[in-house]
């Protein structure tokens, strides 16, 4: 008898597994044409103002138009992704940059484009494209599971790369056939399939139960979280420090072209071309480089291939030689880009993953905007290849940064928050009633206190990030079985907000915390309201007294 077929399996690890999913493959192809569309207008617009003026000043400036945007508004524009439905979110960013490039066609069409128009249209379609990355970026983890989001975030950087590698090409032929006002044309269509794709999406909304956070207190939430969360800190300090080193490459390239090479602007399509396919390539492998290694050492080997490659462009003097080493080049700086972004997504709950992918994104373009402007000046006084060099080094010295710094371990998001009560309240509070304060008391025995304090000191770190100040661990001088924990929360409202960001893992250093209490009584809290003269003053018939709860606090 022949025995039943076995089911078919997929890998969830496999880079081409979030496609399966029919809004994150419809995104995600849509994506690919807006990117063709943006870079197609970068050739465009760097040709239509070499027609209008011969600054090559004013000719750097479009990419600045273009690229600062992102420096400018990516904190606000992530704060924005986590506070709204960030598919509306997307939809009105892509409208924005829809509406900048429209009016840059109507404008050049007519004639009556100048260099200041120009620009300041380009930075209109930057500002859009700034706005849609939080919210897009973070918004992957609602169109795929979990275990596939580092392959979905790789899948991004694939789509990107691939129309780095042919967007400027296919807007060379454009400009070179029917004009700069072509490309604006171009650009305009290709985000109107990212839109249609955006607007299809039924994206499940989760109401949430507390009011919506101003923008400036959603701005210094996603702050106070970076900062109190190692993980993310370390990934943005190795982010921003391989963007400062590793630039060397992009940032000068026109001048390895012109100067080492001695090539015109066929050659340095070729080497363009080069750097992006070896991009397209890292992106493939970047799920097989998960499997092998862990994170720290993919980062570390990358970073030293990235040394080598640089070496490479620097000495050489052939084409050929040269295009090799930038295909190198462009896999292992996609590889590395690529951890660094899962990394930060996964470091992320839910309800902070745009203002994180923003901080990235910050950290991201100011290494590699401070770098080339650094690589420029240096050659300027020595020259390209002494310049290259000098990258080259300190490039195969960064993974010394991995003996302080190490890597977090990259893994699937464990988000979802353990969903808790509200406390018993029998003060009459009101959302802005504050400051409040919180104490807990553990009764820990004397062995177990170094154990104990260790733990406190994540739990600090977690209650401050959510949204927690003032903390402080104290113990008790005639009883040292005691110990109170003490925290405050601006308002009643915030407080609330603490509670419903506490993921799992958090929730389990609580239990871990607790499990050092010892007695018969349970763990104590007290939530208190500091200065409570509002509620003497609303109702005096109501006892001004603590409440006072057992776990979960």
């Amino acid at each position: 008898m022949t025995a039943p077929p076995k089911p078919q399996t997929f890998s969830t690890d496999g880079i081409t597994a979030p496609l399966r999913h029919p809004f994150f493959r419809r995104i995600w192809l849509a994506s690919l044409f807006s990117n063709l569309g943006i870079l197609i207008q970068g050739v465009g617009a760097a040709w239509a103002m070499t027609e209008m003026t011969s600054s090559a000043g004013n000719v750097a400036l479009v990419q600045t138009a273009l690229m600062l945007p992102v420096m400018l508004i990516a904190i606000p524009a992530g704060a924005v992704a986590d506070m709204y439905d960030r598919r509306v979110v997307a939809l009105i960013a892509l409208s924005i940059a829809l509406c900048g490039a429209a009016a840059l066609t109507v404008l050049d069409w007519l004639g009556l484009t100048t260099p200041n128009l120009l620009l300041m249209f380009c930075f209109v379609v930057g500002s859009g494209m700034a706005l849609l990355g939080p919210a897009w970026q973070s918004s992957v983890s609602e169109q795929v599971p979990g275990e596939m989001l580092p392959s979905a975030v790789a899948l991004n950087g694939i789509s990107y790369n691939i129309a780095r590698s042919f967007g400027p090409a296919i807007g060379g032929i454009v400009v070179a056939t029917a004009g700069a006002v072509a490309a604006f044309a171009l650009n305009a269509l290709l985000y109107l399939p990212l839109i249609v794709a955006l607007f299809l999406w039924k994206r499940a909304a989760e109401p949430s139960r507390l009011p919506r956070e101003q923008l400036s207190r959603a701005i210094i939430s996603g702050v106070r979280y970076i900062t109190n969360s190692p993980s993310i800190k370390i990934v943005l300090t190795r982010t921003m420090a391989a963007g400062v080193v590793g630039s060397s490459i992009t940032a000068l390239l026109p001048l390895v072209v012109r100067d080492l090479l001695h090539g015109g602007a066929q050659t340095y399509g070729i080497m363009l071309c080069a750097l992006g396919l070896g991009s397209v390539v890292g992106a493939l492998n970047i799920g097989e480089m998960r499997r092998r290694m862990s994170g720290e050492a993919a980062v570390r080997a990358c970073t030293l291939s990235m040394g080598a490659a640089t070496v490479a462009v620097a000495l050489s003097r052939e084409p050929v030689l040269t295009a090799a080493a930038l295909v190198l080049a462009g896999i292992v700086f996609t590889i590395v880009w690529t951890l660094f972004s899962i990394g930060v997504q996964l470091s992320a709950p839910r309800w902070v993953a745009g203002r994180s992918v923003a901080a990235w994104q910050t950290a991201f373009s100011g290494g590699v905007a401070i770098g080339s402007w650094g690589w420029g000046r240096l050659t300027d006084a020595v020259g390209v290849e002494v310049a290259l060099l000098v990258s080259a080094a300190l490039m195969l010295l960064l993974p010394l940064l991995g003996l302080w710094l190490q890597m977090p371990r990259i893994s699937a998001r464990g988000e979802d928050a353990e969903v808790l009560a509200d406390p018993e309240v029998r003060l009459p509070l009101t959302n802005r009633s504050g400051p409040l304060v919180v104490e807990i008391e553990y009764r820990v025995a004397p062995e177990n206190a170094r154990a104990f304090h260790n733990v406190m000191q994540d739990v600090q770190l977690y209650r401050q990030r959510n949204g927690a100040y003032g903390w402080s661990i104290a113990r008790d001088i005639a009883d040292p079985e005691l110990w109170t924990e003490r925290y405050h929360c601006p308002t009643w409202l915030d407080y609330l907000r603490q509670r419903s960001r506490s993921t799992r893992s958090e929730r389990a250093l609580d239990r871990q915390a607790s499990n050092f209490h010892i007695g018969p009584e349970p763990v104590r809290v007290r939530r208190m309201l500091e200065r409570p003269f509002g509620s003497v003053r609303w109702n005096e018939d109501v006892p001004d007294r603590a409440t006072n709860e057992v776990l979960p606090r």
